[in-house]
Protein backbone atom coordinates (compact mmCIF):
# COMPACT_ATOMS: atom_id res chain seq x y z
CA UNK A 1 0.00 0.00 0.00
CA UNK A 2 1.25 3.41 -0.91
CA UNK A 3 0.50 6.43 1.22
CA UNK A 4 0.23 9.77 -0.70
CA UNK A 5 3.21 12.09 0.17
CA UNK A 6 1.62 15.37 1.22
CA UNK A 7 4.71 17.20 2.68
CA UNK A 8 7.44 19.03 0.21
CA UNK A 9 10.75 20.28 0.47
CA UNK A 10 10.88 23.81 0.50
CA UNK A 11 12.90 25.11 -1.85
CA UNK A 12 12.85 28.79 -1.38
CA UNK A 13 14.88 31.89 -0.35
CA UNK A 14 17.07 31.22 3.36
CA UNK A 15 15.47 33.49 5.61
CA UNK A 16 18.69 35.16 7.10
CA UNK A 17 16.98 38.32 9.05
CA UNK A 18 15.87 35.86 12.40
CA UNK A 19 19.88 34.71 12.19
CA UNK A 20 21.31 38.08 11.89
CA UNK A 21 18.77 39.62 14.40
CA UNK A 22 19.69 36.96 17.29
CA UNK A 23 23.47 37.47 16.45
CA UNK A 24 23.40 41.30 16.74
CA UNK A 25 21.34 40.84 20.18
CA UNK A 26 24.28 38.14 21.07
CA UNK A 27 27.14 41.27 20.25
CA UNK A 28 25.32 44.06 22.29
CA UNK A 29 25.06 41.79 25.14
CA UNK A 30 28.85 40.63 24.74
CA UNK A 31 29.67 44.53 24.36
CA UNK A 32 27.62 45.26 27.52
CA UNK A 33 29.61 42.37 29.33
CA UNK A 34 32.92 43.74 28.41
CA UNK A 35 32.84 46.98 29.16
CA UNK A 36 30.86 47.98 32.13
CA UNK A 37 32.05 45.26 34.38
CA UNK A 38 35.00 46.06 35.64
CA UNK A 39 37.86 43.71 37.13
CA UNK A 40 38.78 43.67 40.78
CA UNK A 41 42.12 43.96 42.07
CA UNK A 42 44.89 46.56 41.20
CA UNK A 43 46.10 47.69 37.51
CA UNK A 44 49.42 46.38 37.49
CA UNK A 45 51.79 46.85 34.74
CA UNK A 46 53.99 43.69 34.69
CA UNK A 47 57.46 44.06 32.60
CA UNK A 48 57.00 41.96 29.27
CA UNK A 49 59.40 38.69 28.72
CA UNK A 50 59.22 35.11 27.16
CA UNK A 51 60.89 32.10 28.41
CA UNK A 52 61.35 32.78 31.60
CA UNK A 53 60.54 29.38 33.84
CA UNK A 54 58.07 29.44 36.42
CA UNK A 55 58.02 27.62 40.25
CA UNK A 56 56.96 24.06 41.05
CA UNK A 57 57.22 24.78 44.76
CA UNK A 58 53.85 26.32 46.56
CA UNK A 59 53.26 30.24 46.26
CA UNK A 60 52.99 33.20 47.97
CA UNK A 61 52.29 36.34 45.81
CA UNK A 62 53.00 39.61 46.91
CA UNK A 63 51.85 42.62 44.28
CA UNK A 64 53.39 46.12 43.92
CA UNK A 65 51.64 48.82 42.25
CA UNK A 66 53.09 51.90 40.99
CA UNK A 67 53.03 54.10 43.86
CA UNK A 68 54.98 51.37 45.99
CA UNK A 69 51.91 50.51 47.84
CA UNK A 70 52.49 46.28 48.82
CA UNK A 71 49.77 43.80 48.71
CA UNK A 72 49.50 40.70 50.05
CA UNK A 73 46.28 38.06 49.75
CA UNK A 74 44.55 41.30 48.24
CA UNK A 75 44.77 43.42 50.71
CA UNK A 76 47.33 46.67 51.56
CA UNK A 77 49.84 45.39 53.99
CA UNK A 78 52.89 47.36 55.27
CA UNK A 79 56.69 45.92 55.07
CA UNK A 80 56.90 44.95 58.63
CA UNK A 81 53.53 43.08 58.49
CA UNK A 82 54.42 41.52 55.03
CA UNK A 83 57.60 40.12 57.05
CA UNK A 84 55.56 38.47 59.92
CA UNK A 85 52.80 37.45 57.26
CA UNK A 86 55.44 35.75 54.63
CA UNK A 87 57.50 34.22 58.17
CA UNK A 88 54.41 32.66 58.85
CA UNK A 89 53.89 31.19 55.75
CA UNK A 90 57.05 29.73 55.27
CA UNK A 91 56.61 28.11 58.64
CA UNK A 92 53.00 26.55 57.63
CA UNK A 93 54.53 25.80 54.55
CA UNK A 94 55.18 21.63 54.49
CA UNK A 95 57.77 22.18 51.23
CA UNK A 96 59.90 25.45 50.35
CA UNK A 97 57.85 28.09 49.44
CA UNK A 98 58.36 30.21 46.14
CA UNK A 99 57.89 34.41 47.06
CA UNK A 100 55.92 35.74 43.89
CA UNK A 101 56.69 39.48 43.41
CA UNK A 102 54.19 41.11 40.88
CA UNK A 103 55.58 44.44 40.41
CA UNK A 104 54.54 47.83 38.07
CA UNK A 105 57.56 48.22 35.85
CA UNK A 106 57.54 51.99 37.02
CA UNK A 107 58.47 50.34 40.85
CA UNK A 108 62.38 51.34 41.70
CA UNK A 109 64.57 48.04 41.44
CA UNK A 110 65.43 48.78 45.00
CA UNK A 111 62.12 48.11 46.22
CA UNK A 112 61.86 44.70 44.50
CA UNK A 113 65.31 44.27 45.73
CA UNK A 114 64.27 45.03 49.20
CA UNK A 115 61.83 42.56 48.96
CA UNK A 116 63.69 39.52 47.75
CA UNK A 117 66.35 40.73 50.54
CA UNK A 118 63.11 40.35 53.13
CA UNK A 119 62.22 36.99 51.51
CA UNK A 120 65.39 35.71 52.05
CA UNK A 121 65.94 37.00 55.51
CA UNK A 122 62.26 35.30 56.50
CA UNK A 123 63.60 31.64 55.11
CA UNK A 124 61.69 32.00 51.71
CA UNK A 125 64.25 29.47 49.14
CA UNK A 126 63.16 31.33 45.86
CA UNK A 127 62.38 34.23 44.52
CA UNK A 128 60.48 34.53 41.07
CA UNK A 129 59.10 38.02 39.17
CA UNK A 130 56.07 37.96 37.53
CA UNK A 131 56.00 39.34 34.01
CA UNK A 132 53.85 39.06 31.29
CA UNK A 133 54.19 36.94 28.04
CA UNK A 134 55.31 38.99 25.39
CA UNK A 135 53.17 38.50 22.44
CA UNK A 136 55.90 38.83 19.65
CA UNK A 137 58.89 37.19 20.06
CA UNK A 138 61.55 38.82 19.73
CA UNK A 139 64.23 37.19 17.55
CA UNK A 140 62.56 38.80 13.77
Amino acid sequence: MRFPRNAKIFRGHFDVIPFASVFFLLVIFLLLNTYLVFPPGVEIELPAASGLPGASNPKVIVAVDSGGNLYYQNQVIERAALEDALAQARETAEEPLTLVILADRRVPHQQVVELSVMARDVGVSQVVLGTRSNPVSSSE
